[in-house]
């Protein structure tokens, strides 16, 4: 009996720790800040969990690290619809993979684990040396702020690559070296500027309000000074 009541006993103290786990894995992370121009008011960014694990995102000091893997995304606690983006960004590992979804509904996809939304990519300059198609290298552009729709939303490419939208000047830097992106994102339209220039664009997104999501795609990439201005 007594061996039976110290299992019981061990089981339950088990049970608190993964339930304390659970609490913890679902308690939002506060990154970056959010600002109205119409009220002026400033706040703290609350980002959820979607479909990555506990130890995916972590905050160290003003940064927001990301391992990676699994493949998923955190999504905004709000909808937003016209706003400003600006973040700021870099890759640890060469050929690194990242973004932020715009307008996302932040429903992943059971095979991708990506919700729909549109994407303004993140990858490290390397990766057009990593990943070649048919033993032929991609245009660099590819690498810094393709603008595309994902999971059926569509747009119209300023500078088309297919459906795509590429960049029309690279300004990315390498892994290590601190990227700035501004995202403009208004009616349906989304201007990009990396690092200081604008450089790609899409009009007419079939999709015009939805969450902010970043993006966990299997190489660590850090994230600071995350502002969302709202229009």
């Amino acid at each position: 009996m007594k061996k039976i009541l110290i299992g019981i006993g061990m089981a339950f103290l088990a049970l608190l720790a993964n339930t304390s786990t659970l609490f913890a894995q679902t308690k939002p992370i506060q990154f970056g800040e959010e600002r109205n121009l119409e009220h002026g008011k400033k706040k703290v960014i609350s980002w959820i969990n979607v479909n990555t694990e506990p130890g995916t995102w972590k905050k160290e000091k003003d940064l927001l690290i990301c391992s990676g893997k699994p493949i998923g995304v955190m999504r905004s606690e709000k909808l937003y619809e016209n706003f400003i983006l600006q973040v700021e960004w870099k890759h640890m590992e060469a050929g690194g993979n990242s973004g932020v979804f715009v307008w996302s509904d932040a429903k992943p996809g059971e095979q991708n684990r990506l919700p729909a939304g549109v994407e303004v990519q993140m990858l490290e300059l390397d990766w057009v040396n990593q990943n070649l198609q048919n033993g032929v290298m991609a245009p660099i552009a590819y690498v810094h702020g393709e603008l595309f729709g994902v999971g059926g939303v569509e747009t119209v490419p300023d500078n088309p690559r297919g459906e795509r939208s590429k960049s029309i000047e690279n300004r990315c830097k390498g892994k290590g070296e601190w990227n700035t992106y501004k995202v403009v994102c208004v009616d349906g339209t989304i201007k990009l500027s990396v690092n200081g220039k604008f450089v790609n664009g899409v009009s007419k997104s079939t999709v015009k309000k939805g969450y902010l999501c970043l993006e966990s795609e299997g190489a660590e990439i850090h994230f600071r000074n995350l502002k969302v201005t709202e229009l």
